[in-house]
């Protein structure tokens, strides 16, 4: 017999793939509940008994929603010329935690703990570990688009990557790249130099500035002759930051980045150009140190150059890092060296405005020191005042 178009033996298969949906659903949901709930009320009650003390978690953001509002408050008032109490003003979250739960507290970036260290012999035991034991908070949809290189790995792989890309830090290596930097400063100054009007003096915005400085500093020194791609990586990683800022909150629903939204599909684009453009790189360089080409002093050089060494010296090429790995690095150099290095100098710039006498006295020891001339590394050190 046939009943509503559904014969006996079809009964069974339909209650088995209901009750496999079900369950999947059920799994799916139990994982968002440990995620969002267990785990973060488990870490807590850890945390707390170990004697630290923080903030209590709130589900299921935790504290981005109190960051956002501290923040957008401080920001709205201006500190006043000649103020240098800046904590509270440019992180006043992290400012209050430290003042109510003292130097060693922790906070949630959603149902993540973070433990903040503001005492500096803990800081320096931590940042001088060469194990990478010490876990980074995980944000996977927010370093996949991002980086993943060393910022966030941990244990034996972490380990691994610093000991390949120790070698093109070294100071020897990085003074090789002082024509780059001085090459860039040439540029910004002569430019700076074409905008002075008949009076000699003109107006400048040196934020923008100063990070096309730093975006040209890190082409140069990375990618050396194909700096103009190098270029194009920076303005494309700075577009990603920008908006993977002002979508942090989504970034921890999970399956968000999955939503064929307009931002998140930019993001995606941008992230498959980036990685084009770098394989492009790489896949060169590495062809042309095959074939016995010269290698630059740039760090993709200096990075692969390491790379092959610790694969060959070992006959093992599990030792070294992937193409994949390479790529990620590279995506980390932009990233970490964009903004730290143009905002230190736009906030060096700023109060060398407001404190004109340290401008004639760093004058002097220059021209006392160089005169005219380039400057020298070897010189660098003397200058105190600087």
């Amino acid at each position: 017999a046939v009943l509503g178009g559904v014969t006996p033996a079809s009964l069974p298969w339909g209650f088995l793939v209901c009750g496999l949906l079900c369950l999947a659903l059920l799994r799916q949901a139990g994982k968002l509940l440990d995620m969002l709930w267990l785990r973060p009320r488990r870490l807590e009650r850890e945390l707390r008994a170990q004697g630290l003390r923080g903030t209590p978690y709130r589900f299921p953001v935790g504290d981005l929603k109190e960051h956002g509002r501290l923040s957008k408050e401080a920001w709205a008032r201006p500190l006043p010329l000649g103020c240098h109490d800046i904590s509270a003003h440019v992180a006043p979250f992290l400012y209050n935690a430290v003042e109510e739960h003292g130097r060693t507290c922790f906070s949630w970036v959603g149902p993540i703990p973070k433990v903040t260290i503001s005492d500096p012999d803990l800081a320096k035991d931590v940042m001088s570990n060469k194990f990478g034991h010490f876990e980074k908070t995980k944000l996977p949809a927010l370093s996949k688009l991002l980086a993943e290189g060393l910022a966030s790995i941990d244990g034996e792989k972490w380990a691994k990557h610093r000991r390949i890309l120790n070698p093109a830090f070294q100071l020897e290596k990085v003074k090789r790249m002082l024509p780059a930097f001085s090459s860039c400063c040439e540029d910004l100054v002569s430019r700076w130099r074409t905008s002075l009007g008949s009076k000699g003096s003109c107006e400048l915005d040196v934020w923008p500035e100063l990070k096309n400085l730093t975006g040209d500093v890190i082409s140069r020194t990375a990618f050396s002759s194909s700096h103009l791609e190098g270029r194009k990586i920076f303005q494309l990683q700075e577009e990603q930051a920008e908006r993977l800022i002002t979508n942090i909150r989504g970034l921890l629903i999970p399956g968000y980045l999955s939503l064929p939204t307009k931002n998140n599909r930019r993001m995606h684009q941008i992230n498959k150009e980036i990685e084009s453009i770098l394989k492009n790189l790489v896949g060169k360089r590495i062809q042309a140190m095959k074939q016995g080409e010269s290698t630059k002093d740039d760090l993709l050089s200096l990075l692969l150059e390491s790379n092959m060494r610790q694969t060959d010296e070992h006959g093992r090429s599990s030792l070294g890092m992937t193409i994949e790995d390479v790529i990620e690095e590279c995506k980390l150099f932009y990233f970490a060296g964009m903004e730290t290095t143009s905002v230190l100098l736009t906030w060096t710039m700023i109060l060398l405005s407001m404190h004109p006498e340290w401008q004639d006295r760093a004058r002097e020891e220059i021209m006392g020191l160089f005169g005219r001339n380039k400057p020298e590394y070897e010189g660098l050190s003397r200058l105190k005042t600087v």
